[in-house]
């Protein structure tokens, strides 16, 4: 066994001692480097070079400052980097070729000075002007070594034997162990992972091309959340069990975390060999070993440089057609078809392995072997019924997510909730025993994460439902059959009578302005407890203001901010969405609410799909109502509404208007209708004046001014607000700031003899 030298001890100590100084987690051939410059030794070996050993330590701990350090108040451990066991290597090597007795210090320089990429080499050579003659015959002539560095006894080209890398005992296991950081061992991480439930079909089909003799590599596709990563798992614990095929005994699956691989590394080649650690790590591992990798797709182009396209994909090749390894990876639809397809060699070598979204009843299942988990990690327990509960109502209102995750989050955020918020018993005023979490708070939940109010779910919804239309009436006059045809709409979609991969209601509302068409959505979405969203479709009459909706292509202004229309729906899935006086957008909007209307899917420019299931889409057009006044004109007239739908047809293309649940037409406003709005805008001014204390009281005659000034079948109940504003308002203000109203009182609203309304104060 070849022993160090006082010196290389002392230099070797000096070296760890530097990395923890300054928290470093590696020890590099740079540190070494670093403590070496403080020996005469090498002080004398830059007199020989003629250079500035000062400006060389600089420049050295410039660097050495740039690597990344660990934080303060971590713990970790010093190990050696993969380039230090490659020095000391060639160093042992050297020293035994050459007959010596010790591992000496400029063993390691000439240790340093082939290591590829490396800042030290770089460094030496830099400072003896890039000959490595001129560097090896000044080492040579600082340590008095006759110039001769070559072994004593050198082999015959045919003799030669491939180059390896020896590593002191010492230094073996934590170099054996290197390999460890960058993969993680599910085997030994089974119990802080869900067990897998189901899935036997895949997981079947999984150890199945693991068996085959070539081409055994899996790789499991399907969208984020359906349990790929959780296949794996349960491929684990079958393993540890016993409960696979014989080739499959004891085996190891090791995960490959990418981003332990690529961080840190600073120059070309640093990946290519971590990798290969791990590789060479995996196959001298006692037991068989298969290399998982998730989100496999990122292989593709990582590690690749300007000098190169050689990428971690194709590092991978050899050692898959090796067959020591066997490989799993995993992806979505989408990146396996976007970037793993760009790799042929790849696709050829692994089989597919498509996992689905599960079932409503499959996700039960797995929520009723996953609870008494989260019933032990929150404290409370779960009420009989919950999973279900929690597997349909996630799968109806929380979209962009899958099976079984999004029933898993929604039940493990009401444990969350029940242990930090926990039920009270009055009697005693301390929390109760059990803690439990019900249907109601599973709602409650999802009603915030849906932005759906509570109302919606905590209640009987049949019962909201049934009163749904007086509700709307008794804020909505004069619009009955439109109330009627809208009411019905939500009702028949409830019922699960129209086709659920349609929104709830396309409806397109037409009529005069100023009649409640707009009004009518808002109260709708406020009635139903869900967010109201308006377009006005004004804004998008140009041709290119239309793809803001969707988001603008590639390559053109806005691509990178996404879509309104499709982040609007993402952000709030169940709502009333107000697409106003849509006639004046341009055709295009009409291409796209088709694909909406039809399979309630819209996606933006950058491939992501915005789900309008649980969307109630209302369209409002004044088409047609200029043409309204003429109806009952001549011999053949018809009806106001008649007239108004001839127009909407020639205004729409047949495939729009064949695509809506309903075309509602709105009356003309009558005095019988102002008069009902006439006094919901008082009682709404009543209620604001409460709060500084006044009562307001108009007189019969008052009334009547305000109502004859403020009535207009043209305008609509806009004119009447317009009057109110104009015409009492004022008066209110200057009594309130100036007057005898400043702290409060009776209001009374006459009118005087000249036909002006007045306001006197009791």
């Amino acid at each position: 066994m070849l022993n160090k030298s006082d010196d290389t001890e002392m230099i070797m100590q000096a070296t760890f001692m530097l990395a923890k100084q300054r928290h470093l987690e590696f020890v590099t051939p740079e540190l070494t480097l670093a403590s070496l410059t403080t020996l005469e030794e090498v002080e004398h070996l830059f007199h020989v070079l003629n250079q500035d050993l000062k400006a060389f330590r600089k420049e050295l701990l410039g660097y050495i400052d740039t690597l990344e350090k660990v934080p303060e108040g971590v713990d970790y451990q010093i190990t050696p980097s993969q380039q230090f066991g490659v020095m000391l290597g060639v160093a042992v090597q050297l020293a035994n070729s050459t007959g010596a007795h010790e591992l000496d210090i400029y063993h390691l320089l000439l240790g340093m000075i082939e290591l590829p990429d490396s800042m030290a080499s770089y460094l030496l050579h830099k400072y003896s002007g890039n000959d490595t003659e001129i560097l090896m015959s000044a080492i040579a002539l600082t340590f008095g070594l006759d110039g001769s560095l070559k072994p004593e006894n050198p082999k015959t080209e045919e003799e030669e034997e491939p180059e390896q890398s020896q590593i002191p005992p010492e230094y073996q296991d934590t170099y054996d162990d290197e390999w460890k950081q960058y993969v993680t061992c599910i085997n030994d991480k089974l119990k802080e992972h869900n067990q897998l439930i189901g899935r036997e079909k895949e997981l079947d089909r999984t150890i199945q091309i693991l068996c085959r003799k070539q081409k055994n590599n899996p790789v499991h596709i399907g969208e984020p959340g359906v349990g790929k990563t959780s296949l794996v798992y349960g491929l684990a614990q079958r393993i540890e069990n016993g409960d696979v095929p014989k080739r499959l005994k004891d085996c190891k699956i090791y995960q490959i975390n990418l981003g332990s691989l690529v961080a840190g590394s600073q120059f070309r080649g640093d990946i290519e060999q971590r990798l290969q650690s791990v590789m060479d790590g995996v196959k001298r591992d006692k037991a068989a070993a298969i290399v998982y990798i998730d989100e496999i797709h990122n292989i593709i182009g990582t590690g690749a440089s300007a000098e190169s396209n050689l990428d971690i994909g194709d590092i991978l090749i050899p050692h898959i057609d090796e067959g020591i390894i066997r490989f799993i990876g995993s992806t979505s639809f989408k990146e396996y078809s976007k970037h793993f397809e760009k790799n042929s060699g790849l696709v050829r070598r692994f089989q597919t392995v498509e996992v689905n979204e599960p079932s409503i009843d499959e996700t039960v299942k797995i929520l009723d072997g996953l609870i008494e988990n989260y019933e032990s990690f929150h404290h409370v327990k779960y009420n009989k019924g919950v999973t279900r509960y929690a597997a349909e109502k996630s799968a109806k209102y929380i979209t962009g997510k899958f099976l079984p995750d999004k029933a898993i989050d929604l039940i493990d955020e009401a444990g969350a909730y029940r242990e930090l918020h926990p039920l009270i018993n009055p009697k005693t005023s301390k929390p109760k025993r059990p803690q439990t979490v019900d249907n109601a708070l599973i709602a409650d939940v999802l009603s915030k994460i849906c932005k759906i109010d509570n109302i919606a779910e905590k209640e009987d919804e049949q019962s909201i439902l049934k009163s749904l239309s007086p509700r709307i009436l008794s804020q909505i006059y004069g619009q009955d059959e439109a109330v009627k045809a809208i009411v019905q709409a939500v009702q028949m979609s409830k019922a699960g009578l129209l086709d659920d991969t349609k929104p709830i209601a396309s409806l397109l509302f037409v009529g005069p302005t100023g009649v409640g068409k707009t009004e009518l959505a808002k109260v709708l979405a406020k009635e139903l407890g869900i967010s109201f969203i308006r377009f006005d479709m004004s804004e998008y009459t140009e041709k290119h203001t239309v793809a803001k909706l969707i988001g603008s292509p590639a390559g053109y202004v806005g691509y990178d901010e996404g879509g309104l229309l499709t982040d609007a729906i993402r952000q709030t899935p169940n709502c009333v969405l107000l697409l106003d006086e849509i006639e004046k957008a341009h055709s295009d909007i009409y291409n796209i609410l088709l694909q909406v209307m039809d399979y309630a899917s819209l996606t933006d420019n950058k491939g992501k799909k915005a789900d309008f299931r649980h969307v109630i889409i209302i369209m409002t057009s004044n088409a047609g109502a200029q043409y309204a006044s003429q109806a009952n004109v001549g011999f053949n007239g018809g009806s106001t509404g008649n007239a108004m739908l001839s127009q909407v047809k020639k205004t729409f293309k047949p495939e729009f208007i064949n695509r809506l649940t309903a075309t509602v037409v709105f009356n003309d406003l009558d005095r019988n209708m102002a008069k009902l709005i006439f006094d919901k805008k008082i009682m709404e001014l009543q209620h604001r004046l409460e709060a500084r204390k006044i009562k307001l009281q108009l007189s019969p005659e008052a009334e009547n001014l305000l109502l004859d000034k403020g009535f207009s079948k043209t305008y609509g109940a806009r004119e009447l607000e317009r009057t109110i504003n104009s015409m009492l308002n004022p008066l209110l203000m200057n009594e309130i700031l100036f007057g005898k109203l400043n702290k409060g009182g009776n209001a009374q609203v006459k009118v005087s003899e000249d036909k002006k309304l007045t306001v006197s104060v009791k």
